[in-house]
């Protein structure tokens, strides 16, 4: 999860040089200029772009984020509380113009760049979720956005979004619009009660701050780890440890012995080196184990506060680390929108050939930093507060306005009416691959909302459900009882089975769950990052609900690529193969001992790419949507194995959906995939006769007679 993921940047630069007019001090309480802190900004961002880039040993380098959280937790409670205590009050409007200037113009540029890039690289589709991005990132709530994509399984395959790197950005604004009204309130509080001193009550305010965040990250991480990464509320601990350091008075941190600076110093690099060595991908994050870069960060700045001339200090207080410290937050607007544009352009592009894209957006983000941030920053024309605010109020405004645009000027075509939308009868006079379409159905901006009544009435039971309830469609009196049973890849025959059985008189129970497979296997949850013990209750209870429907057939569906856990731990080979079998065969005869007659479907094949976006880029070349069905089987068919060794007779879909060996994107006017390898409910719906035809006669002659 965490390969989609980019860094925060503190959105303030206090450690620039002291000859530029509007820079505060750096070190949380004094004068002088942080060399190392600069560094430490270099080290953050240097790993994030490592990480990015591909590079195998790097496979912690999302930890960056957390030392940046840290920085900028330092440098803004600083900046803050040094203005309290030496004018007695804060100027929020001063405080968000300052903010303004260094950040906006140069995130105006960047979201204008990607805006130009997505209609110059991607199809209608991909532009419309790129228009909302936009918006979101220009507004600083596109964490919240991406936290809900994380728990959608729908989205699992959708491409990174070039500007959700602009989650943490949205971290450190929602933060600092809390943060600074928290210290004036203090501050006032303090100032009724005979001015008592403001920082150790600010401290226990933070601490408190700290404390329920860090809990609340550990919890919702082992939880939904999936949202627990955007989410403002588990990352706040880590901009308060920051806070908590500013808040120490310079000469406790003077006390510190040298050797005992020296080593806090090396220990912090080698906490965040060992989390960027050491952490992966399969590493739940944030939670317990951002703490070790987290405090990593700390001890460095602490060590710094304490002495200069540490060797840890010294390291990070180079010229070249100071350099990369200096331009590291256009850097790292920069970098992602080329790796996620590189990636569109180029697919399947090498670790090596993505290095290079990384190196190079050094280019722009030098230019940005040389042309727009610094001399913004230091404008003494931009220097008033009204005009820093009305800058930034033009520059969200602009990206705003961008995100519309490019939802404006994405084109569209017709959507095709029913005598047109054949789908799958097309195939009677023709198995050659349609190429090109002037009407089409579902359009393919709506094609990922085309997913069948039990979607939309609340009847295919989300990720955190544990009670198989289900839905019943057709005739509700009748004494024919049928059971649809398992995930979505179940789910999506719904469409043609709700028909069947409305014209033969069937009890149609549906009983399906959100990536949750029937086989009795505990299975890993892509977006909890954790064993999925919901799946396991609420496919127990289905079974349960199954037997005590006495029902006649049951229909079982299932996505076979899934990752069987066994003791914590994420099979994969032959062992998860065996397990997801073995499983899936033991839910098969357990169904057949319990009295019902029992049919599988086979998975369908998989495509390579989103297919709603590709057609909407090639409506008069659709071939280039279509793929070898050798290709979408390229997953172990572990229910059609199953249900041959329990004995269980199966139905595949492939033959309809690849005639003579190639998969069509779009049959008879009709997009056949939705949200990743999901069959559309209008193409579906065109199945019906054929998978009437297919059902067991036991349960298809109520009609006929």
């Amino acid at each position: 999860m965490h390969g989609q993921q980019a860094p925060a940047l503190e959105a303030h630069d206090p450690t620039e040089r002291r000859s530029q007019p509007d820079a505060p001090p750096a070190s949380g309480h004094g004068k002088g200029f942080r060399p190392d802190v600069e560094g430490l900004r270099a080290v953050a961002v240097g790993v994030v772009l490592l990480y990015h880039a591909g590079v195998p040993l790097i496979s912690g380098g999302y930890v960056g984020v957390d030392v940046f959280f840290v920085i900028s937790g330092f440098l803004i409670t600083g900046l803050l509380v040094r203005e309290l205590e030496r004018s007695g009050r804060i100027s929020l409007t001063g405080f968000y113009a300052r903010r303004a200037r260094r950040l906006l113009p140069s995130t105006a540029v960047v979201l204008a760049a990607v805006a130009l890039l997505a209609w110059l690289l991607m199809s209608p589709v991909e532009r419309k979720t790129v228009a909302k991005d936009l918006a979101a990132a220009a507004l600083y709530v596109v964490n919240w956005q991406q936290a809900s994509l994380a728990v959608d399984y729908s989205a699992l395959g959708a491409e990174a979004s070039p500007v959700q790197h602009f989650w943490s950005l949205a971290v450190e604004e929602q933060f600092y619009l809390v943060w600074p009204l928290l210290i004036i309130a203090i501050g006032w509080w303090c100032t009724r009660r005979g001015g008592k001193a403001v920082r150790p009550r600010l401290a226990l305010a933070l601490g408190a701050i700290a404390v329920a965040s860090f809990a609340y990250s550990v919890h919702l991480t082992q939880q939904e780890a999936g949202a627990a990464y955007f989410s403002t509320f588990t990352r706040g601990w880590e901009l308060a440890v920051g806070g908590l350091i500013a808040l120490v008075p310079a000469d406790a941190w003077r006390r510190l012995p040298g050797r005992l600076a020296g080593a806090l110093a090396l220990g912090g690099i080698a906490a965040i080196a060992v989390a960027a060595l050491g952490f992966s991908d399969e590493t739940p994050f944030p939670g317990s184990a951002a703490a070790l870069p987290v405090l990593g960060a700390a001890a460095i700045i602490a060590a710094g506060a304490a002495a200069q001339d540490t060797a840890g200090a010294k390291l990070l207080g180079t010229a070249p680390m100071r350099y990369v410290g200096r331009i590291s937050y256009s850097w790292y607007l920069w970098h992602w929108p080329a790796v996620a544009f590189a990636t569109v352009k180029w697919p399947g592009i090498s670790t090596a050939q993505l290095a290079v894209v990384v190196a190079a957006s050094w280019v722009p983000a030098a230019l940005t930093h040389k042309l727009v941030e610094n001399p913004v920053r230091v404008s003494r024309a931009l220097a008033p507060v009204g005009r820093g605010l009305v800058l930034g109020l033009a520059c969200t405004a602009a990206g705003a306005l961008l995100g519309w645009l490019t939802w404006a000027t994405v084109p569209t075509m017709k959507l095709a009416d029913p005598s047109q939308a054949v789908g799958a009868a097309a195939l009677q006079d023709s198995t050659k691959v349609q190429e090109s379409a002037s009407v089409l159905s579902p359009l393919p901006e709506d094609a990922d909302a085309d997913e069948g009544a039990v979607y939309g009435n609340g009847c295919h039971a989300g990720q955190r459900d544990t009670e198989a309830e289900g839905c019943v469609y057709g005739d509700k009196k009748s004494d024919t009882t049928v059971a649809l049973f398992g995930d979505s890849h179940a789910a999506q025959f719904s469409p043609a089975l709700i028909s069947i059985a409305e014209e033969r008189g069937w009890r149609l129970v549906i009983l399906t769950k959100s990536a949750c497979t029937p086989a009795k296997v505990t299975i890993y949850n892509r977006q909890y990052e954790r064993d999925y013990t919901e799946c396991d209750d609420w496919r127990a209870s289905a079974v349960e609900r199954i037997a005590d429907e006495k029902a006649d057939l049951v229909l079982v569906g299932n996505r076979d690529d899934q990752a069987a856990m066994r003791g914590g731990d994420k099979l994969d080979g032959d062992d998860n193969t065996a397990a997801l079998r073995d499983g899936m065969s033991a839910t098969l005869r357990e169904l057949k001992e319990n009295g019902a007659d029992v049919t599988a479907f086979a998975d369908i094949p998989y495509p390579p790419q989103d297919i709603p976006s590709c057609v909407s880029g090639a409506t008069d070349q659709l071939t280039d949507c279509a793929f070898p069905l050798r290709e979408g089987l390229e997953y172990e068919q572990v229910t059609t194995e199953a249900a041959k060794r329990a004995g269980v007779p199966v139905i595949d879909l492939a033959p309809e959906l690849c005639p003579d060996g190639t998969c069509p994107a779009v049959i008879g006017n009709v997009i056949v995939y939705r949200a990743g390898e999901h069959i559309t409910e209008t193409y579906m719906q065109t199945l019906t006769d054929w998978l009437d035809s297919q059902l067991p006669k036991s349960v298809r002659g109520e009609k006929d007679s």
